[in-house]
């Protein structure tokens, strides 16, 4: 059988702050989202508070209307703010219980040729288990597999499955799997918590069991940790460390004499000799399938952008019964873009335009003899 890992950077549609040319751009955006939305549910809001909410508003267009160009402010039932003619916002809620709503970040549609990449590369990988990474939610990625991937002459999965997590942004991961591997359990991990009783996981580290055609047992932990991309470099280091050390945690009660079949897999946000991945790295049993001698990283040691060893952050990481099992391994990098001087690797014919790319990840994957 073939397992697999893929983040395909949402299917149908996708936040407009990170649709936009460069990351710089949309990061401070995304960054005001997230602390916006902190506040926003704190029980009681201090008048620092307040006037905090009122300047990231601002910043991010709702100081006219509840609708800005990349946020969108839904206000169902209560009082949170008045818009003073003189200009400006005035928080007038006490806390959150004082209002009923929402703050979401406002979609686009994906490009098209961009989707249709996507499903080129799912169907090339040939796997028989994906674990899948930024999914909208099922909804999107069932009909995603009903209607795309035929569309490219594809064989759609038998099985989709998508649990929501914990992303305000509706970033979530899943499992496609082929017909005759079902998946027999579900457990999901979204309210596991810290010593402050915040979530751990930015998405959720879904547990699914699935039969191979064989009738052995695999399980697959399918996670996304927290990314670099904006707030504070220590607090998301720390945070990715405590991940880390959640599923290493986890990994310990499923397979605690080392003979089960178990993979921990998606885009972890960090590299093997980093400190937050520390736990699973050097802390625990399971093994990197990119370090197997049956495994070709295609000439580059990365999975994300231009490839390079500071871009290793998409994992298949597997107990050492199922590290053992390996035949074969790879990265597919066709849905990637290559860069122009010179083009790193080949890709599609429909890919033409960084626009084109499938996504900035590799689709990683190995053979498994079980």
């Amino acid at each position: 059988m073939r397992l697999a890992a893929y983040n395909v950077e949402n299917l149908f549609d996708r936040a407009k702050a990170m649709n936009l040319e460069s990351w710089d751009e949309g990061r401070p955006i995304l960054a005001a989202f997230a602390r916006l939305n902190g506040l926003l549910g704190e029980v009681s809001y201090t008048a620092a508070a307040r006037r905090q909410m009122a300047k990231l508003m601002i910043e991010l267009g709702l100081e006219k209307s509840d609708t800005g160009p990349f946020v969108v402010l839904r206000r169902n039932r209560g009082g949170l703010l008045v818009r003073p003619r003189t200009g400006g916002i005035e928080i007038t809620a006490g806390g959150r219980a004082d209002w009923v709503g929402s703050l979401e970040l406002r979609d686009e549609p994906i490009d098209e040729n961009a989707m249709r990449n996507t499903a080129r590369v799912l169907v090339d990988l040939e796997a028989d288990v994906v674990g899948v990474v930024e999914a909208e939610n099922r909804p999107v990625l069932r009909d995603f597999n009903r209607l795309i991937i035929p569309a490219i002459d594809g064989v759609p999965f038998r099985h989709v499955m998508v649990i929501d997590g914990n992303d305000d942004r509706g970033i979530d991961v899943g499992l496609l799997c082929r017909e005759g591997f079902p998946i027999e359990t579900m457990r999901s991990h979204v309210d596991d918590v810290d010593g402050d009783g915040d979530p751990i996981f930015s998405r959720d580290c879904p547990e699914y069991t699935v039969l191979t055609r064989k009738k052995n047992r695999l399980i697959v932990l399918v996670n996304h940790f927290k990314s670099k991309g904006f707030g504070r470099p220590e607090e998301s280091n720390a945070r990715r460390k405590a991940q880390a050390a959640r599923v290493r945690e986890i990994y310990k009660t499923l397979d605690p004499r080392g003979d089960a079949f178990v993979a921990v897999i998606g885009d972890l946000n960090d590299t093997p000799d980093s400190d937050p991945l520390s736990p699973l790295v050097r802390g625990s049993k399971l093994k990197d399938a990119f370090t197997h001698p049956a495994f070709d990283d295609g000439g580059f040691p990365g999975t994300y952008g231009p490839c390079s060893a500071a871009n290793k952050i998409d994992y298949l990481f597997l107990s050492p019964a199922l590290f053992a099992k390996v035949t074969a391994g790879g990265v597919l990098r066709k849905g990637m873009w290559p860069g122009v001087r010179p083009k790193k690797w080949d890709v599609y014919e429909t890919l033409q335009d960084k626009k084109d790319a499938a996504s900035d990840h590799a689709a990683i994957w190995v053979d498994l003899d079980i």
